[in-house]
């Protein structure tokens, strides 16, 4: 039976707990010059209708090195652009790829051509949710810090796809999430709904509010992301304004934990959600993020295309 990777709630913590440790395998074998050829013969097309850095190179990169092939789909260059039903495209993308990766707006769009599929299909980022990079942050603090159970992380700005997937993976993972946000961007109801739900059986603990050093508090990560996403470029001036008490500087991280770490999912924009100095100093991870992109996505493409280690 084929799998998804379009939320993180689709997953269970044991589930996801093995697809990190398939990556902490992947990562040392890169690193020591083992070949791991796991997807030989394997190919995923990747459908953008978003600009991407990290995501394409991460996912195209991951699958050479797995000794399979990614073949990249503009949306605009494909029948889509033309007609052609998502469910049709769905169909004859099953017969000729292994995988599917979309990066596009609306998470409906993700969940038909999902539904249509007969081959996986992993979620490259929607306006709603962007699972690939947050279990990429998760990777990154336990191979910091240890156990996520417990562990304290603040999200400061927008409630975004980014704030979204952090509540579910925080809830998944019993960790203690707090959210700062204005309170005209708070996240989506229906998510957080979810998000407590999925705390309440897992043991986390998740807050809500619009003060950023009450969120902050005693945390051993700070994260945050871009004020203006894409789609979001007519209500620029709007958000900039609102946005700004949620800058993330270096006063505000001295409310962390001792030794705590500051998280950005890029791309960043020096001087607005987080300053220049905070940014390129040594509390920044944000490159140890960028680079586990690469060895988390061989992970996902691993369990969901071949065959994981025991």
């Amino acid at each position: 039976m084929k799998r998804d990777f379009l939320t993180l709630a689709d997953w269970s913590p044991e589930e996801l707990t093995a697809l990190l440790d398939d990556a902490v395998r992947l990562k040392a074998e890169l690193r020591a010059g083992q070949p791991h050829r796991r997807l030989a013969g394997k190919s995923l097309g990747m459908i953008f209708e978003k600009a991407s850095t990290r995501t394409r190179v991460s996912f195209e990169t991951g699958m050479f090195q797995l000794g399979g092939h990614a073949l990249h789909l503009s949306g605009r260059d494909m029948q889509l652009g033309r007609g052609e039903t998502l469910e049709d495209t769905a169909h004859v993308l099953s017969r000729y790829l292994d995988g599917i990766l979309i990066r596009t707006f609306g998470h409906t769009l993700l969940e038909r051509l999902a539904a249509a599929a007969t081959i996986p299909v992993i979620n490259g980022l929607t306006d709603t949710y962007h699972p690939c990079q947050v279990i990429t942050d998760l990777f990154t603090l336990r191979e910091r810090f240890g156990n996520l159970s417990g562990m304290r992380v603040a999200f400061i700005g927008d409630g975004n796809n980014m704030a979204h997937s952090w509540l579910l993976g925080a809830a998944l993972f019993g960790m203690d999430f707090r959210l700062a946000t204005p309170p005209d961007y708070r996240p989506n109801p229906l998510v957080v709904a979810r998000a407590q739900q999925l705390a309440a059986e897992h043991g986390a603990t998740l807050s809500i509010g619009d003060d950023p050093v009450a969120a902050v508090d005693g945390v051993v990560a700070v994260h945050t992301d871009t004020w203006v996403s894409m789609g979001d470029e007519a209500s620029e001036v709007e958000r900039l304004a609102a946005f700004q008490p949620y800058r993330v500087d270096a006063a505000l991280m001295a409310h962390a934990a001792d030794g705590a770490v500051f998280m950005h999912c890029l791309p960043a924009h020096r001087g607005d959600e987080v300053t220049a100095e905070l940014f390129d100093s040594p509390q920044s991870i944000v490159f140890d993020q960028a680079e586990n992109r690469l060895h988390v996505q061989k992970a996902i493409l691993v369990r969901l295309l071949g065959q994981p280690q025991a």
